[in-house]
């Protein structure tokens, strides 16, 4: 059996990288993939799935290096899920309401903004239009 997935978004925040003890890097960052739908009724509705990307090796180096909050990705991999329930990992925020996210271990990640675009989007004085729910516990 095999699965891959590929999603492709901005990311919400600068990645973040750490070595293991046996000194592999490892570099996770979040991707915020959007939807804008009509519905029967006529409204537009915006629609944001957020995906934990995990990435290893040189990719890891290379991600944490040239990526920044706002960054477009495409991003291939394996979905991770959660071991209880082979669904999402579902966690409780701290309201005590219950929520879902989606963990992805990218196989490759292709840069889809030029570092201007990128330089632009992290230096911009106006909010981003990816906003990020304080809550995620990652």
């Amino acid at each position: 059996m095999y699965q891959n997935l590929i999603i492709v978004g901005n990311l919400g925040r600068d990645p973040e990288m750490r070595y293991t003890p046996s000194g592999q890097a490892v570099t996770n960052f979040n991707v915020a993939t959007n939807r804008r739908y009509t519905t029967s009724d006529g409204n537009q509705v915006d629609e944001t799935a957020w995906f934990r990307v995990s990435t290893w090796g040189k990719t890891a180096e290379i991600c944490n290096q040239y990526l920044r909050k706002g960054s477009k990705v495409l991003v291939e991999g394996r979905l991770n899920p959660d071991p209880a329930t082979g669904g999402p990992r579902i966690w409780t925020r701290q309201d005590g309401t219950s929520a879902a996210s989606f963990e992805l271990t990218a196989n490759q990640v292709r840069f889809l903004s030029t570092r201007a675009e990128d330089e632009a989007a992290y230096s911009a004085d106006e909010p981003q239009s990816i906003s990020e729910p304080d809550d995620i516990p990652f």
